[in-house]
């Protein structure tokens, strides 16, 4: 009996749920409108915000699991000397759930034809953080005549992942159990909930979070949701909505499956010539990291390394000026070429 008192609560809970999460989803669609525009590629829509104008064509692009909302504070700033491009790749943001693998080589290709759909025409200077300097790194290998120019704001370096450890290959494992947890919970509308709790500043999600999931689990969407709050007040209430949505989670999950390949597709490319390159790197990271960076900096004989003091690994929201200001070195040095 006390079984079937358990189990018809349990089902209650998660029709009330799911029936939350609509009704949360609907309301998120009316509130808070895409910034840019959907195109079709390749049978699904993707999201895509072209501002300013000019050539060469800025393309920003974000690391794991972040959406174009990420350059908000750097994008308007590029705006003004040069035609920027931020998009949402598949299942982030605007964007539709992907059909094929999250691998750099494939997340470039669907770049390279959502651009071309778009019809915002190269050549590009490529911007990536984190996880997206390796994309664009295999957008290079496949185009590499409409590439001018690259910034890399704090990027993976493919030796952190081409060879994982026995313990890195656990965090993949973990990274998607969690993951494909974290989907369902969001179906349910459960992490609805607790974002909401987490915006307002519940003392006892963080204890609760670490108790479900373990303390690294709960130490990183704290460090993480810490980072998020750097952005302009009224963005915060859209990347709370967008990540209230399961596509986030099964995508994330499907980067995180692909990291030792597309650290591979990365690696491919071993030097960029004589491509104007800076490489942003924060003052936080081990020797080893620090040394990875100015290697990212020796891809091109005309690689610059700069480390931005007093900055974690989203200088782009530490501090957008001085990524702007790279762009807009390596937009120059273009332009004199």
């Amino acid at each position: 009996m006390l079984l079937v008192i358990f189990l018809g609560t349990l089902a209650v809970s998660a029709v009330v749920g799911a029936v939350y999460q609509a009704i949360g989803t609907w309301r998120d669609r009316r509130r808070f409108p895409l910034p840019g525009h959907l195109v079709r590629v390749n049978e699904r829509r993707m999201h895509i915000l072209v501002t300013g104008e000019g050539t060469p064509t800025v393309v920003f692009e974000s690391g794991m699991g972040a959406s174009c909302l990420s350059w908000t504070l750097v994008q308007p700033q590029v705006a003004r000397f040069s035609r920027a491009v931020s998009y949402d790749r598949a299942g982030h943001g605007w964007s539709d759930p992907p059909h094929g693998p999250r691998t750099a080589r494939q997340i470039a290709q669907e770049l390279h034809t959502l651009l071309d759909a778009t019809g915002v025409p190269g050549p590009y200077v490529l911007v990536g953080h984190s996880f997206g300097g390796y994309v664009n790194r295999a957008f290079v290998h496949l185009y590499p005549n409409e590439v001018v120019g690259m910034v890399l704001v704090d990027s993976v370096h493919p030796a952190e992942w081409e060879n994982p450890t026995p313990e890195q290959v656990r965090m993949i494992e973990v990274g998607l159990r969690y993951s494909w947890i974290a989907a369902w919970l969001a179906r349910l509308g459960f992490v609805r909930f607790c974002l909401a709790r987490l915006a307002r500043g519940s003392p006892r999600l963080g204890s609760a979070a670490a108790s479900a999931f373990g303390v690294g689990a709960a130490s990183a969407v704290q460090r993480i949701a810490g980072e998020i709050r750097k952005l302009p007040a009224p963005i915060l209430p859209i990347v709370q909505a967008l990540w209230s949505q399961p596509k986030n989670f099964m995508s994330l999950g499907q980067h995180v499956a692909a990291l030792p390949l597309s650290a591979a597709q990365a690696a491919a490319v071993s030097s960029l010539g004589d491509l104007p390159l800076v490489v942003l790197s924060g003052d936080h990271h081990a020797a080893l990291y620090a040394d990875w960076q100015h290697d990212l900096a020796e891809l091109s004989s005309c690689g610059r390394h700069v480390v931005a003091s007093d900055s974690g690994h989203w200088i782009h929201l530490d501090h957008p000026e001085l990524v702007a200001s790279a762009i807009r070195e390596v937009v120059t040095a273009t332009r004199g070429n």
